[in-house]
């Protein structure tokens, strides 16, 4: 008896043995599939994130772009002002020579009158100064300087 009671225990074992091993892999094919769900889902997100990412990307490239054409819309029209100033100054300064040269011919009108005259009004002498009675030295800064305006 005792054989056969270790015969069918060890087939008894045998049998849970088997059935504990197809448990066990049943198990493991469980986990194994939570494992590649758990993966996809991993990857899915990543994905998503790379996308978002991707997305913000190529909204700052847009952003940049129309700050750059913005940018290089300001500095045309900033040249163009530029070179409209530049050439009103260059006008400016020609005037400014010009009433110079007159006002020192009528200085020397002056001088030539009184001295004709002979009155006891001073005799300003036929100088450089004289031709710089209202203080033309002070115009020798840039036009530019002494009325600040912009053109558009």
């Amino acid at each position: 008896m005792l054989s056969v009671t270790s015969s069918g225990s060890s087939e008894g074992t045998r049998s849970s043995m088997c059935g504990d091993g197809l448990n066990l892999q049943a198990q493991m094919e469980k986990k194994r599939k939570r494992r590649k769900e758990s993966n996809r889902d991993s990857a899915r997100r990543s994905r998503m994130r790379k996308q978002q990412h991707l997305d913000e990307l190529t909204s700052q490239v847009d952003q940049l772009r129309n700050k750059k054409q913005q940018l290089s819309m300001a500095m045309s029209l900033t040249t163009q002002n530029l070179v409209a100033v530049q050439a009103q100054n260059s006008v400016l300064q020609t005037q400014k020579m010009e009433l110079e040269s007159r006002l020192c011919a009528l200085a020397e009108i002056l001088m030539s009158m009184n001295s004709i005259t002979n009155t006891s009004a001073p005799i300003v002498q036929a100088t450089s100064s004289a031709c710089d009675i209202f203080g033309g030295s002070s115009w020798s800064q840039p036009i530019d300087l002494l009325y600040p305006y912009q053109c558009f």
